[in-house]
């Protein structure tokens, strides 16, 4: 999947941006510019939000299996987090409003949207296409149900996507 000079975090930074980077641009969010978080396999959309001083975050995180003899076959995977925090490092804050949710359980538990397998779904690939799709997929549910949640403008009891 990834060329042997580019590291699978690389290349999954290079298909995220391709995939939602300019939507997420347009939102607002703008790509956490740190090398050293990328390695380990995080990548964090920030943006200000208008209410409260607070920051919302969308963070990827992803576990990257190389073919191993003892990982042979596996496919790599990610999951979505989003965080509504006082400040833009995402971390927990004694004086102020933190949320964090994983997307998975936002859409399957608190929506009620039966889109994905489980409420601690993680998105696996093994190929570029797989891995387009998967982000496309989590990009959409972001953009459709993350994203007003962070911003405050979509609550679980709202229930705006259950065809009501």
């Amino acid at each position: 999947m990834a060329s042997n000079a580019q590291s699978p975090q690389d290349y999954f930074r290079m298909i995220l941006l391709t995939v939602v980077g300019q939507a997420y641009t347009a939102a607002g969010y703008e790509l956490e510019d740190l090398p050293i978080k990328w390695a380990g396999g995080r990548f964090r959309f920030i943006k200000p939000l208008e209410d409260d001083d607070l920051f919302g975050i969308i963070e990827y995180q992803l576990l990257a299996y190389s073919d191993t003899e003892w990982s042979s076959g596996m496919p790599s995977r990610f999951k979505v987090t989003l965080i509504r925090a006082d400040n833009d490092t995402g971390l927990k804050s004694s004086h102020k409003k933190y949320v964090m949710r994983d997307l998975s359980a936002l859409v399957v538990e608190d929506f009620g949207i039966d889109i994905l397998p489980s409420a601690k779904h993680w998105w696996t690939f093994r190929t570029q296409d797989e891995l387009g799709k998967a982000l496309a997929e989590a990009g959409h549910l972001t953009i459709g149900y993350g994203m007003p949640w962070l911003a405050g403008e979509l609550a679980p009891d709202d229930k705006k996507g259950d065809g009501q």
